[in-house]
């Protein structure tokens, strides 16, 4: 099946498709289903399209206002049984209060409800006996069948679970940043979030089924009776869990805040609500309180899915992770244990309340998460109390300081060497750097290795080092023999010639299972980090062995974090068997790869999976991208036609056919003080130099670096650094040989012109199979990418055929002559 992407939807109520404006997905829709799910209301009682329409005036008999939502008291769908109306809007919009209050002067609803995805209003209609009709804004609107004075008076057993919650703590987090006194730092609101949620949850847990819950705002009660009832709730929290609220937390949100948090939340139970609901709410709070500045941003769900179905925890294993943020890997992996423990004990018979005493067991005695970050380590306990009970495990550390120097209570629940399973995305990044001579010299990683005569040999102790460096060291102290564990690392890592001393410590005590290298929209827009994940078993590795590698080109989301969906060539959506788009993610594929290879079942390799024998590596490189089977496998289909010679770069240049030179950095306290260009990466357009007269040198740096440089005619200017120029190439013309180039490029001559001129070679750097091998060579070093030494090992298909190589130059060069000319005749006409 197909769809068009001419954007349309279907309507949650009507089932009518409609148009998919911004209003109706990010408002309309959620809150009809809001409406329909989280309050009861029948659809049946429900209009939103055809839209339901009230009077804009008195004498207006036409009808002209259409409203958003109409919610009637029956299916009959009458006009005098108009109940709710809504107003909704796209949520840069802050409009349609007083429309709203329009609709409702001049029909007979009672209520009204303002929404824009975000942010969202409830108001109630009073009559006074005069006629004169004044609003006031409500805590909230009473479920289906429930009066408007019932609104806060639920006993424990009236709160229903919610599958709205993200759009409800979306619009909290909203709420709260634009009216609370005294507090609008998205962290702090955060913390208070938490509190409340935890007096939420105590709340849920320690009332009576028939009792009512303390955790509620009437609509008639005063706004500071609900604030004393649910600060004295809170104290009780700080006694009775001491190891998730510390005695000198505070609920210091204003009262009205509180009382708007106790209104959004007090119909629902968030202890019944499912995980998943949980979980992807949770992080629409927290995330805006992430900021990255430590390297810390949530994994994403897929990514963490991917990375515990990998490791296939069980209820045995002990679990950890030294870098747990705001808990992802641990719930995740906690749900996946509990599922087989249901499945496993249902099977044996066991009643429901002893496979729940089993489950928190192994959430309690199982699972650890350590973070230095105190806010973070309060989120995890926060998640985990949220899903399960293992609020005991979780604790607020530094992971790279010296055990022994962390607390009693951490020593005691987390030693080295002692766990099954291990799952972490350290923090990483460009200014984050581990100091300190006591910790660094705990760590093998934290000396510098100088290479002698092939072998690494320890040098002294380095005055700082990336944290992600010394978490892999960590990683594998803390593991038992015989343990997995998963990383999610920056791709440099896996490749940087500056990082093989890391693989000389990691292969001589784990065997790599897997590399997964991910898109590098995985974690954009947080952050540009192109990532791998790494998967390892602790244990003295065997001489050779099978390595999985995969290469996911999608991750369900793109830059800017708006979920992409599979097309087909034609540019229609493809459409799964109940007709809802599928999202484009090959994380999911390269997971099915890996489950095959697992099973012995690998047999089809693609970009998605494949094997490669630790024996095939090579320098140390461990990126997926450059063992990638489809490329190797365009080269042999090349080759097997007998039209080409492959050689690589390498090959010319022992052969003396090229000669091959970089450029220099003079320091951009030169740029515009001359007329003599200086040509960077940007400056090589369609094979050709575009000067910049910016970037103009005087004539004495031109003199300082002309004869080592020595360009000429006919040289070939290749960028090898940079990020989306990488593989461009130019051709130097007579006029431009006095130049200076940058030191991301390269100059290559062709010393020989019997075979290849610097025409053809100009050909082959940019057919597509030779840009393919670029792209893939390509690896990124911190900030900057580089095909670095890689490039010497392109491939290039010669013509075997001399004529036909012939008459490809002669073209090459044509179309440069011409562009020449053209030039020229436009210098004439400007003159």
């Amino acid at each position: 099946m197909a769809k068009n992407l001419e954007n349309t939807i279907t309507d949650f109520i009507s089932g009518l498709e409609i148009k998919s404006t911004p209003e109706e997905i990010e408002a309309v829709q959620v809150f009809a289903r809001q409406l329909v799910e989280d309050y009861g209301y029948p659809k049946t009682h429900m209009q939103t399209h055809p839209q339901h329409r009230v009077k804009a005036r008195p004498s207006d008999t036409k009808k002209e206002y259409p409203v958003d939502i109409a919610v009637f008291k029956n299916d009959k769908k009458d006009e005098n049984e108009l109940y709710i109306v809504v107003e909704c809007k796209k949520k840069n919009r802050k409009d349609g209060r007083t429309q709203l209050e329009n609709y409702l002067t001049l029909s007979n609803a009672h209520l009204g409800v303002w929404f824009n995805g975000e942010e969202r209003i409830f108001i109630r209609k009073f009559v006074k006996q005069n006629g004169e009709i004044v609003f006031e804004e409500i805590l909230n609107i009473p479920q289906f069948g429930q009066r408007i004075e019932d609104i806060g008076k639920f006993t424990r057993q009236d709160l229903k679970p919610t599958h709205n919650l993200k759009a409800i703590f979306k619009s909290i987090r909203n709420h709260l940043a634009a009216n609370t006194v005294g507090a609008t730092r998205d962290e702090v609101l955060a913390q208070q979030l938490i509190n409340l949620i935890f007096c939420k949850l105590y709340d849920e847990k320690y009332t009576a089924p028939d009792q009512i819950v303390k955790f509620r705002a009437g609509i008639d009660e005063k706004p500071k009776e609900v604030e004393r009832r649910i600060l004295d709730l809170f104290k009780e929290v700080k006694t009775n869990l001491p190891e998730v609220i510390d005695d000198e937390d505070r609920i210091s949100l204003d009262t009205n805040s509180i009382v708007y948090v106790v209104g959004e939340l007090q119909n629902y139970s968030l202890m019944n609500s499912e995980r998943d609901v949980i979980a992807d709410a949770f992080e629409t709070f927290i995330g805006h309180a992430l900021k990255g500045g430590q390297g810390q941003f949530f994994t994403p769900r897929n990514v963490v899915k991917m990375i515990v179905e990998i490791l296939q925890p069980t209820e045995t294993d002990k679990i950890i992770d030294p870098a747990c943020g705001s808990g992802g890997f641990l719930i995740d992996a906690l749900r996946f244990v509990w599922e087989q423990v249901e499945q496993k004990y249902k099977k044996l018979g066991w009643r429901e309340a002893d496979i729940e005493k089993k489950k928190i067991d192994i959430a309690t005695k199982n699972f650890r998460g350590i973070d230095k970050d105190y806010f973070l380590s309060k989120v995890a306990k926060a998640y985990m109390n949220l899903v399960g009970d293992g609020t005991t495990g979780i604790f607020c550390e530094d992971s790279l300081e010296l055990p022994e120097n962390w607390r009693a209570e951490t020593r005691n629940k987390i030693q080295l060497g002692t766990f099954d399973v291990l799952l972490t995305n350290p923090p990483f990044g460009e200014k984050i750097k581990v100091k300190g001579e006591e910790k660094l010299r705990q760590f093998e990683l934290a000396y510098e290795w100088k290479n002698r005569n092939n072998q690494l040999e320890k040098g002294k102790l380095k005055t700082e080092q990336p944290p992600q460096i010394l978490f892999i060291e960590r990683c594998m102290q803390l593991l038992k023999e015989g343990g997995r564990m998963a990383m999610v690392l920056p791709e440099g890592t896996f490749g940087n010639p500056t990082d093989r001393y890391v693989w000389n410590y990691l292969l001589q005590c784990a065997t790599v299972e897997a590399i997964i290298s991910t898109p590098s929209e995985t974690f954009q827009p947080n952050t540009h980090f192109k990532t791998s994940i790494l998967v390892v078993r602790k244990g003295k590795p065997e001489k050779d062995y099978p390595i999985f590698m995969g290469i996911a080109n999608t991750c369900g989301h793109n830059k800017n974090g708006k979920e992409i969906y599979k097309i087909n060539q034609d540019g229609t959506f493809i459409l799964d068997e109940n007709g809802n788009k599928i999202i484009d993610d090959e994380l999911v594929l390269v997971l099915e790869k890996y489950k095959l290879f697992q099973n012995s079942h690998l047999n089809d390799f693609s970009h998605l999976g494949f094997v490669v024998p630790f024996s095939k590596i090579k320098n140390s490189v461990f990126i997926p991208d450059y063992y990638d089977p489809e490329l190797q496998q365009d080269l042999d289909a090349l080759e097997k036609t007998k039209e080409f010679e492959l050689k690589t770069i390498q090959d010319l240049v022992n052969e003396k056919v090229i000669q091959i030179k970089r450029g220099n950095e003079i320091g951009s306290q030169f740029y515009g003080k001359g007329d003599i260009p200086f040509i960077r990466t940007s400056d090589i357009v369609n094979w050709e130099l575009k000067i910049d007269p910016i970037k103009c040198v005087p004539q004495e740096v031109y003199e300082q670096y002309k004869k080592q440089q020595d360009v000429k005619e006919n040289d070939i200017l290749f960028v090898k650094d940079g990020t989306f120029l990488i593989g461009r190439s130019a051709i130097v013309s007579k006029e431009n040989e006095k130049i200076i180039i940058q030191s991301h490029l390269l100059k290559i001559r062709v010393l020989k012109n019997d075979s290849i001129n610097a025409y053809y070679l100009l050909y082959l750097l940019n057919l597509p199979i030779v840009q393919k091998q670029i792209k893939k060579y390509t690896f990124i070093q911190g900030t900057i990418s580089t095909v670095g030494e890689r490039f010497y090992e392109l491939k290039l298909p010669i013509l075997k055929d001399v004529k036909k190589l012939g008459q490809i130059s002669d073209e090459v060069k044509n179309i440069m002559d011409t562009k020449q000319k053209l030039r020229e005749q436009i210098n004439q006409l400007l003159q």
